[in-house]
């Protein structure tokens, strides 16, 4: 018995030789951040973005600062719902609330300098130093959460 041969799937052929893109639709822009293949003649120049300024660049560095600033305090109410939540008396899970409402301001503080390093600039160096000294504001609020769970479990004299 004779067996033909091999004769390649259709999805393979299909594959090997995609059909031809769609013509662009005059009028109608890119979408942002689209490119076009390699090989199509629709030139994208239009759609490029300008480079950020001096100015700008500061701006952005500053908003990212203060983000970084006050993030400790957006965990706050989760924290203190969970602390409230694990009761006030000696188990495993209270103290791993308490350990962690330690660990993690004390570990924010002494890496204040390592937060904010990439938004340093000479332009800006008494905005970070504000958003420096409400970080470390904010990280000692949280270490207050944590004296008020120990407090309430009984802990501190």
């Amino acid at each position: 018995m004779a067996t033909e041969p091999s004769a390649v799937p259709t999805w393979v052929a299909q594959l090997r030789s995609p059909p031809p893109p769609k013509s662009r639709v005059p009028g109608v822009p890119d979408p942002i951040g689209f490119s076009a293949p390699s090989g199509s003649k629709v030139s994208t120049a239009p759609n490029r973005l300008k480079a950020p300024s001096d100015e700008e660049m500061e701006t952005l560095k500053l908003k990212k600062a203060w983000e970084i600033a006050l993030a400790p305090v957006k965990s706050l109410p989760m924290t203190v719902i969970m602390m409230y939540m694990s009761g006030n008396s000696l188990q495993i899970f209270s103290i791993m609330m308490v350990f962690m409402a330690f660990k993690n301001p004390i570990a924010g503080l002494l890496a204040t300098n390592q937060a904010f390093e990439r938004f340093q600039s000479e332009s800006n160096a008494a905005q970070i130093l504000q958003t420096k000294l409400v970080y470390v504001a904010m990280q000692l609020v949280a270490l207050g959460v944590g004296i008020w769970k120990i407090n309430s479990m009984g802990l501190l004299p």
